[in-house]
């Protein structure tokens, strides 16, 4: 009976033992794909930070937390089972799909350019002082727009952390998506929060009786305004390099090589690295930018036609 016992134990350590390899796998995968997904996350968080901007400080939090709240949603309940399946069952469709996303985020920057290039940045401006004057509604449109942004932003990084783990099982995979899509849910999020309410925590910082101190938080009042501004103008042309990233490559995986051939050539030119990067960034917002130009000019054609047609 001893000797059953001692065998049941050895069982059961042999089980520990293989349950935290497979932990040790699953966190190292997870940790690869996450490294992986940085590029977008960076892209996220620089363009999440434009929906609160003008708005009343003391609702930042509040937007940015049901923001948050509809990416993780996106991410664990609407990307993560349709990414498992499709990666499953037709790995064909994930790339025409990732490619409606890039023409959507193709279409979103170039439509701030042109806010910006025919002052009609005023109109969004005094769209976010009506949030001020009728809060609830307007709450709600700002949120459904940021997280429809980031569920093209949300499903580039969760196709890309799928990509690095493609040949773990499908508990695997899923239990790896789901870790990456929290933690970086959090990440940006928590550093969008930060980024917003740093005036407030400079405001503070003005009245501690420390000149350095003092100094310190009415140079960071001052600053905000400026890194929020320029973060807004990131975010733009994040949108344009990821939306044109991924047009890029989904046409030379669809079977279209030249456009990618010829930026990859740029790249080698430069002997990659930093500055094969800066090439291929530039050569994807490019991209974006002219993709999502004309998509802005016949959404803006279609309405005046119905116009004339009507008159």
């Amino acid at each position: 009976m001893a000797a059953g016992l001692f065998a049941l134990l050895d069982d059961v350590a042999a089980l520990v033992k293989l349950t935290t390899a497979s932990l040790d796998d699953v966190a190292g995968a997870a940790g690869r794909a996450s490294a992986k997904a940085a590029g977008v996350v960076v892209d996220d968080a620089a363009v999440t930070p434009r929906y609160v901007q003008g708005l009343e400080p003391r609702r930042e939090l509040s937007i940015i937390g049901r923001i948050a709240r509809g990416s993780l949603i996106n991410k664990i309940l609407i990307i993560l089972p349709v990414a498992l399946l499709l990666s499953q069952f037709a790995p064909w469709a994930l790339t025409p799909i990732l490619m409606l996303g890039g023409l959507y985020l193709s279409y979103e920057g170039a439509e701030k350019v042109w806010e910006k290039i025919t002052g009609h940045e005023e109109q969004a401006e005094a769209r976010n002082e009506a949030v001020a004057a009728a809060p609830e509604e307007n709450e709600k449109k700002i949120v459904s727009s940021a997280v429809r942004t980031d569920f093209i932003l949300s499903a580039e990084i969760m196709v890309i952390a799928l990509n690095e783990v493609a040949s773990e099982g499908l508990v695997s995979r899923a239990v790896i998506l789901a870790f990456v899509a929290v933690v970086i849910t959090v990440l940006v999020y928590g550093v969008v929060a930060l980024i917003v309410k740093m005036d407030d925590a400079g405001l503070a910082l003005s009245k501690r009786e420390s000149p350095g101190v003092a100094g310190f938080g009415r140079g960071l009042v001052k600053a905000m305004p400026i890194v929020l501004a320029t973060l807004s103008n990131v975010g733009i042309v994040a949108m344009l390099w990821v939306g044109g990233h991924i047009l890029l490559v989904g046409v030379d995986e669809l079977g279209f090589h030249p456009p990618y051939a010829f930026v990859h050539h740029l790249e080698e030119l430069l002997g990659g690295g930093f500055p094969g990067w800066l090439v291929n960034t530039a050569c994807s917002a490019v991209i974006g930018l002219v993709v999502g130009g004309i998509l802005v000019a016949i959404a803006h054609l279609l309405p005046r036609r119905k116009q004339e047609q009507h008159v």
